[in-house]
């Protein structure tokens, strides 16, 4: 139900002011259109839900997806659906929302409509919250070789990658191209980089140690490329060389001070070295997405929506940016990092400058409250730091599990992952392995490479 008592404030409100060109008026309530269906556009939608508003969701797919745990998904850890929720499902019951699965194209801030696949949407507020996409610095040409990690198509893809190159090898007979093979290199020492190669090592000491013959997957070289002096560079150097340590045990080698300057079929390539790898995954930085280059407002390095105090577009005050799309500067002078509690904080402040806008009151600024950074490295094994509290080791794997289960949307999805996780601990099994698509060639897909064969009827 509507709250009744904020729709006569507002209504009176809009009696005394003068409505902007495609703006509310008495015959209708304001539209709010949110662009993406992750953290912050959900956390938005569902602060709204009750009040005079009509909410229109879009997204270009049909779930929300729990990005933290994208890499579970990427290293046969557990299953897609097991990370992701219908959008629809989440906002059945707020009946002052819709949900459209389109693609925005563009979106006019003085005429106040996005463009869509199909025709247009008109907006009176609008929420931008479409994450961001990997980032290869100029290097476009790289993400054929590397794979980045965005959503459940990257996952499933490197999932096939890494097991298809385990396969690979065990029929491989000459020892250079099984050494290759066996070699996976992770570029980006971040959170992500972190976790995908600390869960590959796992993977290949201990899940897949004793399912082949001839090959040894214990032997397997994970490589964890850093640029820069140290991994976790937002940790404190103490947790940071935890990590090391905890990778270690792991079978990963960290290599930091590592620049590089080309990746391509055969491996990565260093100032004057070249690493041999059928499989390089890439974790080292994200950008805006297309759709913030065609707004016409001031970007930052990273192409990310440079946004006022208050979350909204310079000139703009009805549209906001939030999330990772956004680079909010104004405390400590530094962008937020691109972390779930920044978006679902800021998916909650625009609801309520929203509101107040629509009641004439001042708009408040917004202030990100840090709750705290935490990785995962292994089975009990990940490093955590909250404010001055810093952990390590099997207590931050804990606090880690703990956080990640209280946060999935669906109690089915806390349900499942919970019992997945306390099983693969138990037995070190994963029931995810699973190779799709057609193509049963390692690596990359190769440019002579033939379409895929339709199976026999």
């Amino acid at each position: 139900m509507i709250d009744s008592r904020l729709l006569r404030r507002y209504s009176r409100a809009s009696s005394m002011t003068h409505a902007p060109p495609h703006g509310p008026t008495l015959a209708r309530l304001p539209r709010v259109v949110i662009v993406g269906g992750g953290f912050g556009g959900l956390t938005a939608a569902r602060e709204l839900a009750g009040r005079p508003v009509e909410v229109t969701v879009i997204d270009r797919t049909n779930h929300h997806l729990f990005q933290p745990l994208l890499y579970q998904v990427a290293m046969a850890g557990i299953s897609p659906a097991d990370i992701s929720y219908p959008i629809r499902s989440v906002l059945r019951r707020q009946e002052n929302a819709r949900v459209l699965l389109d693609e925005v194209r563009g979106v006019d801030l003085f005429a106040r409509r996005v463009r869509l696949t199909q025709g247009s949407l008109p907006y009176d507020y609008l929420v931008l919250a479409t994450g961001a996409q990997t980032n290869y610095f100029g290097h476009a040409e790289w993400s054929r070789f590397a794979l980045g990690l965005k959503d459940l198509d990257d996952a499933v893809e490197i999932r096939r990658r890494v097991l298809l190159a385990f396969e690979a090898a065990e029929r491989e007979p000459e020892p250079a191209r099984r050494a290759q093979l066996m070699t996976f290199i992770v570029i980006g020492g971040g959170p992500t980089g972190v976790e995908l190669a600390g869960a590959l090592g796992e993977l290949a000491r201990f899940v897949l140690a004793r399912d082949f013959r001839r090959v040894d997957p214990t032997t397997a070289q994970v490589l964890l490329l850093e640029g820069g002096p140290r991994i976790l560079p937002s940790f404190d150097e103490e947790l940071a060389d935890a990590a090391v340590e905890q990778l270690d045990r792991l079978g990963v080698k960290v290599r930091t001070g590592a620049l590089v300057r080309e990746v391509d079929a055969t491996g990565v390539y260093l100032d004057l070295e070249h690493l041999p790898a059928a499989t390089v995954l890439w974790a080292a930085g994200v950008s805006g997405t297309p759709l913030v280059a065609q707004l016409g407002v001031p970007l930052d390095r990273a192409q990310r929506v440079v946004v006022e105090p208050d979350c909204s577009l310079p000139g703009h005050p009805e549209v906001f940016a939030i999330g990772d799309m956004a680079a909010f500067l104004h405390q400590d002078g530094a962008p937020l990092p691109g972390l779930a509690p920044v978006a679902l904080q800021q998916g909650r402040f625009v609801a309520r400058a929203l509101l107040a806008a629509l009641e004439g009151q001042p708009r408040p600024h917004f202030r990100y409250v840090d709750k705290g950074s935490m990785a995962t490295i292994g089975r009990s094994a990940a490093v955590a730091q909250v404010g001055r509290l810093k952990l390590r080791g099997f207590l931050a794997w804990l606090t880690w599990l703990f956080v990640h289960i209280l946060f999935l949307v669906d109690f089915r999805n806390r349900a499942v992952v919970l019992f997945t996780w306390i099983w693969s601990y138990l037995t070190y099994k994963r029931g995810a392995r699973l190779i799709t698509g057609h193509r049963l060639e390692p690596g990359p897909p190769s440019d002579t490479a033939p379409p895929p064969s339709k199976p026999a009827p």
